[in-house]
């Protein structure tokens, strides 16, 4: 008899919860699992809202139909933007987690034909779509790159910028070139985009013109084939307002933590795996996502949402985790109407959480 109670207690042990775990760690277990469930709808979620969010940030109604190799075909192969596309190359094409520190913002404007009536003889080069950003007191730099036909035999160059409207100059030089000059070449515009955003009414675009010895035009201001990527841009840097940098403090974890506060956690996002071929650089950034529980003890932080819960407790939720401090990345990408834009996107680094 002692012997049958003593195999009974032993099989009763056996099939307690858990399978020999006490129920307190089944129960964490089930904590643990409903924790990584909700941050995974939290990772979602955030990455539908990334993309709602460039579209709307950016008016576009959808992403643009840009195939790789048109971007291939489009970009400019010019100094500034090479040397830009390098530095996120050794990167690995991510953003430079420093970005929010700049002070400055470029923005790159590439020429597109002015409308007129076909088979006219006006100039087919160039106009600009300015940004809205673009103002005639934050202009730090303006640049106009151009392109040359340059070929084996040395001669000198008459640099011509006049205005399609008038035809009245803007600006003049001589370049003494040879096989070994850059065929990429810079001149200031500056005081020139500043009148044009002063007086907006007198920016019908400009017209290039690069005349060697023998009077033969050598300014590329189209794409025709084979000259793709070498149209004319215009390189603009302006300064930014200074942002006051807030001293706050938020809870990071990883995804192996099993913190149930409010927390942030990594996010990569890759542009390519949207299928975002139109955003040129960076393909990817660290996004960042929150994730996590508010307890009571946080609205102490939030007196005013707390006394509207105890007001109103079965009309809210009570506070949630969420970003308390975003960053900008630039971007450098192209919009519906295949113009070249590098810009600075705001609020897209998550760089605190918190619950509000």
């Amino acid at each position: 008899m002692n012997a049958f109670l003593l195999v009974l207690a032993l099989l009763l042990t056996l099939l307690s919860p858990g399978q020999g775990q006490s129920p307190t760690t089944a129960a964490e277990e089930g904590e643990q699992c409903s924790t990584c469930e909700s941050r995974q709808q939290s990772k979602l979620m955030r990455l539908r809202s990334i993309k709602a969010q460039i579209l709307s940030l950016l008016r576009l109604d959808q992403a643009p139909n840009i195939s790789r190799e048109a971007v291939r075909q489009l970009l400019p192969r010019a100094p500034p933007l090479l040397e830009l596309l390098s530095q996120y190359e050794q990167k690995g094409g991510m953003a430079d987690d420093d970005e929010e520190q700049a002070t400055t913002e470029t923005i790159i404007a590439v020429a597109t034909e002015p409308p007129g009536t076909p088979g006219n003889s006006a100039p087919r080069c160039c106009l600009f779509s300015l940004s809205p950003k673009i103002l005639p007191d934050n202009i730090v730099k303006a640049q106009l790159w151009f392109h040359l036909r340059l070929g084996r035999k040395a001669t000198t160059v008459s640099m011509q910028l006049s205005r399609l409207s008038s035809r009245s100059s803007i600006r003049s030089l001589r370049l003494a070139v040879d096989s070994q000059t850059n065929p990429w070449q810079s001149i200031d515009m500056k005081q020139p985009l500043q009148a044009w955003l002063e007086r907006p009414e007198s920016n019908f675009g400009i017209e290039i013109k690069a005349v060697d010895a023998d009077g033969k035009d050598l300014a590329v201001t189209s794409a025709e084939s084979g000259e793709e990527g070498l149209q004319p841009f215009l390189e603009v840097k302006i300064a930014e307002s200074p942002k006051r940098s807030r001293r706050d403090s938020g809870l990071d974890c990883d995804e192996r933590s099993t913190e149930s506060r409010c927390c942030r956690y990594p996010l990569t996002v890759d542009f390519e795996d949207f299928g975002w071929d139109w955003i040129i650089a960076p393909k990817r950034y660290k996004a960042n996502y929150c994730s996590g529980e508010c307890e009571q003890v946080h609205l102490q932080k939030y007196p005013h949402t707390h006394l509207v819960n105890k007001a109103n407790p079965r009309g809210t939720a009570g506070p949630c985790c969420t970003p308390t401090k975003m960053s900008p990345i630039n971007m450098l990408y192209f919009n519906h109407r295949e113009q070249i834009i590098y810009g600075k996107i705001p609020s897209m680094v998550v760089d605190l959480c918190g619950c509000s």
